[in-house]
């Protein structure tokens, strides 16, 4: 596999690929979790939006096997301005998106995408790299894991009803 996987940044001729990989992902995740919107309805936002994110210093790289696009990565750093943290935390590599495209998966593309972007975003001194999991997408934790992240932080969300208004 490693010999036929090239990974490289983006070029403008990549969005119409770029897209549809936005819209699988995002229907991946649309059958995962109710909030996750349809793709088509937010994807060609979605892409204007990550892509003027990398345009400060960030990238989205995309994976080629044999010269068929196999999916893509993104990212950039981000600077927080939580007092609670040490300043190493607070600056850091924001990995936004990574998607590998169904006839690609299982063979650690993922995993050298993500050691790609952070060596990319490596050179902006960010010492740490973090990307964001639906906590009931178990392929992509397991995918995070293998390529050596632990997680960080567990949000909790509790859903609440409204008052109603009579």
């Amino acid at each position: 596999m490693s010999a036929r996987l090239l990974i490289r940044p983006a070029a403008p001729d990549d969005r119409p690929r770029l897209r549809l990989a936005i819209v699988e992902l995002q229907e991946y995740e649309h059958t995962l979790h109710p909030t996750r919107l349809v793709g088509e309805s937010v994807a060609d936002a979605y892409l204007d939006w990550m892509l003027h994110k990398v345009k400060a210093g960030g990238a989205v790289l995309v994976a080629e096997d044999r010269g068929h696009f196999a999916g893509f990565v993104a990212g950039w750093m981000e600077q927080a301005g939580n007092i609670g943290e040490t300043a190493d935390s607070n600056r850091f590599g924001l990995i936004s998106d990574i998607c590998v495209l169904p006839a690609f998966r299982g063979q650690r593309i993922a995993t050298r995408r993500l050691d790609a972007i952070g060596q990319f975003l490596s050179r902006t001194g960010i010492t740490r790299l973090r990307v964001n999991v639906l906590a009931v997408n178990g392929s992509a934790r397991a995918s995070y894991e293998n390529a050596g992240f632990a997680p960080y932080e567990i949000f909790y969300e509790k859903l609440i009803e409204t008052g109603s208004s009579e």
